[in-house]
């Protein structure tokens, strides 16, 4: 395509862009003219990043960007492609579209820019339910991944999103939960859409709910995706459940009850879920033990946890087991002996309860200290 095509494609493409956008098509053709490839890809994202701009995009795309796209940043070159890959039909087209561009950047010295184009193929064929060839892209973009030792940001977050995204659809809740999260640290929440953000919010939090490797949610409950929660009545029982998981409260709890029936996935996983609260709760209970105070008898643990006693030898061992107590347990006197309890994130209640241990802890140091000051009297003072 020589300049005068050029040249008249850009007239012609003016012509059809509104108004606000006219003057970036206008700077195309002299930035093109004067072979400035960093300014014109800038303009370019510019005018790509635009709503208006959709319909043109794919066009100018496959007419005028492919005909310098050698002489620009390669990652640079896949973010056009993919914001004119909105365009296409449909995701067949889109594929085909995909796969074009992830063979052009497949190049030595563009590898960042090569994954970023096989995570969006991956995505994709997540559309038309191809999970095996879309976790072949995944796991050739991660190994890629693996050999840099530093990406851009935006790449990182793809993957993260994408695999996130797979492991989903593959029902891996724990999986899921993990790369969800790395996603967030990834982008700022704040310029996420609310719906957006109320979606993943969601997700995330019936994902750490029915896992079988999740029963800790603190990394979920400080992050502020959580607060999209808040906004809505009907999503606010699912915040105060996450809430009620992590201080043991099985009050809170059955008072949720019926929402939890109400939705299919947590209904599914209804006995998992009851012993996740009794664990929740079992831990709980230990927390608010002094350290030398958590030798526990059977009935003690069965009181405050609500489980029934010849169970309760069964839900510690569950508990030592999945890492959440350390301790021994006692089975001829019935009796639980913990000397550790996995941290956990601690609402106002467990804060003040902590400081009264605290204090607690202060005022016998001090008795302490004052009775080896009286018995010692002089060998003391010296």
């Amino acid at each position: 395509m020589n300049v005068d095509t050029i040249s008249d494609f850009l007239a012609d493409q003016r012509d059809n862009t509104p108004e606000e956008l006219q003057g970036l098509v206008l700077e195309f053709e002299t930035l093109w003219e004067r072979k400035l490839w960093h300014e014109l890809t800038n303009q370019l994202i510019e005018f790509f990043n635009h709503p208006a701009s959709a319909p043109q995009r794919l066009q100018f795309y496959k007419v005028f960007v492919l005909k310098f796209a050698d002489k620009i940043n390669q990652l640079k070159l896949v973010d056009l492609a993919l914001k004119a890959a909105t365009q296409c039909s449909d995701n067949q087209e889109r594929l085909s579209f995909m796969e074009s561009v992830a063979t052009r950047v497949d190049k030595e010295n563009s590898q960042d820019a090569l994954v970023f184009a096989l995570i969006a193929v991956a995505r994709v064929k997540l559309d038309l339910q191809d999970l095996p060839s879309a976790r072949k892209d995944l796991d050739k973009a991660e190994a890629i991944l693996d050999n840099f030792d530093s990406v851009e940001t935006i790449v990182h977050s793809a993957f993260y999103r994408a695999q996130a995204d797979y492991f989903q659809a593959k029902a891996d809740f724990g999986a899921f939960y993990k790369n969800a999260l790395l996603y967030l640290a990834c982008i700022d929440v704040k310029s996420v859409s609310y719906e957006e953000r109320r979606e993943r919010a969601y997700d995330l939090a019936i994902a750490a709910l029915v896992s079988s490797s999740i029963y800790n949610f603190g990394e979920l409950l400080l992050h502020p995706i959580l607060d999209a929660l808040k906004e809505k009545p009907e999503d606010k029982w699912l915040r105060d459940l996450l809430f009620a998981f992590n201080k043991g409260d099985l009050v809170q709890y059955d008072l949720l009850a019926n929402q939890i029936k109400a939705n299919p996935l947590l209904a599914a996983h209804s006995k998992q879920l009851r012993e996740k609260i009794y664990l929740a709760a079992l831990t709980e209970a230990v927390f608010r033990r002094p350290p030398h105070d958590r030798a526990m008898s059977f009935e003690t643990i069965a009181a405050e946890t609500k489980v029934k006693q010849e169970e309760i030898e069964h839900l510690i061992m569950k508990a030592l087991s999945l890492g959440l107590l350390r301790g021994t347990i006692d089975q001829v006197d019935g009796v639980a002996h913990i000397n550790w309890v996995q941290p956990k994130v601690l609402d106002m209640t467990q804060i003040e309860n902590m400081r009264a241990r605290l204090q607690e802890w202060d005022s016998s140091v001090e008795q302490l200290g004052n009775w080896i000051e009286k018995v010692g009297q002089d060998v003391w003072a010296a």
